[in-house]
């Protein structure tokens, strides 16, 4: 595939970094050759310097045989200008926009193909990080937390704590261990490395482990896992971006909050914004004695969300010693985020990682609803639905057990209209079925595509 990146900051490369490991034709369009000097050294793809609103940059860039724009430029006017000059000029068939203003809804007549900005896709990394944390907070137990088939179905990641009703047993077992829970475990990682997750494996404390299950259950499958948490009352926000107003907005009535901001007059826009309901403290989140005036260890939840990684890095381990139940920090830097594995820290969220399963979901083959980038983007979960018969595909008609799946590779559910299926090695799969599919490592995605495109005869 043909893909045209606009913009070579955080999230474009990022973009980059994802897509040009599966082997598309990359080009990068950004204003500063040092960054293109930069991307090109790393990665096997094209720069081109200019301004991507110009139709002589985009026309240098190849925009005429693009097959997918994607417009990750940091201002929405540039991304807007990008593909509606793109779409007329070039007849670029897809074009996905980052946008930040929540004023550009997908699908609105502003941004329709026709008479429009012609934007078939909106991605907000300021909304998905937001969406990831609020999940983290509804479900303290949790390290991530999925949603598949519109809700129905959640993956939820969790660390096996000593003492849990399913830790010290084998992975066959639970059925008779928690009889009620209708769940399957779909990945088990010890000590960052991928367990075969079959009968035979036993849970140990400390293993991380994926579980699908239906969504009213999830609260019940993670307490199986570890002791459960008190629901979270308390939270202190570091960071008054964009993704921390956008937090504080979501959580203020459901608890009570205090958010910190080391910039006075966006402090003062901040207390505008969010009302009595959300209480803003001027200062350094960095700052022992302000973090204890604050009462920090007595919140449950800490998170730091400003724009340094150092500063997030040092709030986030300041509250955990000064007694905070759990810290949840934005890191930028990839090696920032190896670099805090294993420290007091309990989640490190990387903005680019939350929002890349958006854009892979229109860059895979096949029938990819959705696509979840996991482990800083080693694993991956996929929904894709079911086409064809027993003839013309390879998963239609036939037993899990029957499905040639890469190794360590799960199906873990399977969405047939409004019913919920836990996956067996029995299950038969179904034309149109939503399969909701785990793979510890996204080297193994184009196999699993394969095994769902509808092709030659197969018998």
């Amino acid at each position: 595939m043909n893909i045209l990146i606009i913009g070579a900051g955080r999230v474009g490369t990022s973009v980059a970094e994802h897509l040009v490991s599966e082997r598309n034709d990359i080009t990068v369009i950004d204003t500063d050759p040092q960054r293109l000097r930069d991307l090109q050294e790393r990665l096997d793809l094209r720069g081109v310097c200019g301004n991507a609103i110009q139709p002589s940059v985009l026309r240098e860039a190849g925009a005429e045989d693009c097959d997918l724009l994607v417009a990750c430029a940091p201002q929405d006017e540039t991304n807007l200008t990008v593909c509606k000059v793109a779409h007329d000029l070039f007849n670029v068939t897809t074009s996905i926009a980052r946008l930040r203003s929540p004023e550009f809804v997908e699908g609105a007549p502003l941004l329709a193909r026709e008479g429009g900005f012609a934007v078939d896709h909106v991605i907000c990394p300021e909304q998905s990080v937001t969406t990831y944390i609020r999940k983290l907070v509804e479900y303290p137990e949790a390290l991530r937390v999925i949603e598949f088939a519109g809700g129905r179905v959640t993956l939820a990641g969790v660390r096996a704590g000593a003492g849990s009703r399913l830790v010290g047993h084998r992975l066959d077992e639970i059925p008779t261990l928690v009889p009620n829970l209708d769940m399957r475990v779909v990945g088990l990682f010890r000590r960052d490395q991928p367990l075969k997750a079959d009968g035979s494996t036993r849970i140990e404390a400390g293993d991380e482990a994926f579980v699908l299950t239906r969504t009213a259950a999830v609260t019940e499958v993670l307490c199986a896992l570890r002791e459960r948490d008190r629901p979270v009352r308390r939270v202190m926000i570091a960071g008054g971006g964009k993704v921390g107003l956008r937090l504080a907005r979501e959580l203020r009535g459901r608890c009570e909050i205090r958010l910190i901001e080391l910039d006075r007059q966006r402090c003062e826009y901040l207390a505008a914004e969010l009302g009595s309901e959300v209480l803003v403290l001027h200062g350094d989140a960095t700052d022992e004695e302000l973090m204890t005036d604050a009462n920090v260890g007595e919140t449950d939840v800490f998170i730091a969300l400003s724009s340094d990684d150092e500063d997030n890095i040092l709030s986030g381990l300041l509250s955990k010693r000064l007694g905070a139940r759990r810290a949840i920090v934005l890191i930028n830097r990839r090696a920032y985020t190896e670099l805090v594995q294993g420290t007091q820290i309990d989640v490190a969220i990387s903005p680019q990682h939350a929002v890349i399963g958006e854009l892979l979901a229109y860059v895979r083959r096949g029938d990819v609803e959705a696509v979840h980038s996991m482990r800083q983007g080693a694993a991956e979960s996929l929904e894709i639905i079911a086409r064809g018969d027993r003839r013309s595909s390879k998963v239609v008609s036939r037993r899990i057990e029957q499905i040639d799946l890469p190794e360590g590779v799960q199906i873990g559910a399977i969405v047939r209209g409004d019913e919920v299926i836990m996956a067996h090695h029995d299950t038969v799969i179904q034309t149109d079925d939503h399969v909701i599919v785990f793979l510890p490592s996204k080297r193994q995605v184009r196999a699993v595509e394969k095994l769902f495109q509808v092709g030659a005869t197969f018998f």
